[in-house]
């Protein structure tokens, strides 16, 4: 089920969200997702968060900002390919008629899984903090 960010949960989406960036981005050091740990959790309350709950167990979240930029989708990865994160996209494409993003290029599952789901890529550029390259992606109606 799905359900908007209730605070209580922080710590369980906290340990999804540094698990799973650690998990697909074996080419970034686990000490800069550390290093912002902090930051995204003292973040997240000011976003639009939609978590997938079931059986009162956390299992993926999605956080928007600006009122359409997909500041992140993370899913389990006990959880991964059961259908978790489109459920989360597709409730974020209920309210926003555009969806913006930015995805590492070298992480191919996500930004396969975004092509699927209708998000084309506008522009390639260095990230500023990690100088990968990423793809800023747009979803428009």
């Amino acid at each position: 089920m799905i359900k908007e960010l209730d605070i209580s949960k922080i710590d369980n989406i906290m340990r999804i969200w540094i698990e799973e960036n650690t998990n697909a981005h074996n080419y970034i050091s686990k000490d800069y997702w550390e290093a912002n740990y902090d930051y995204v959790k003292n973040a997240l309350p000011d976003a639009t968060v939609f978590v997938y709950e079931d059986s009162g167990e956390v299992k993926g979240f999605i956080g928007i900002i600006e009122n359409s930029y997909i500041a992140g989708l993370f899913v389990s990865h006990k959880y991964q390919s059961n259908g978790i994160g489109e459920k989360l996209l597709n409730r974020c494409k209920q309210e926003y008629s555009i969806l913006k993003l930015d995805v590492y290029a070298k992480n191919l599952k996500a930004v396969n899984f975004y092509k699927k789901h209708g998000f084309k890529i506008e522009q390639i550029k260095e990230n500023e903090d990690t100088k990968e390259l990423e793809y800023s992606m747009v979803r428009k109606l």
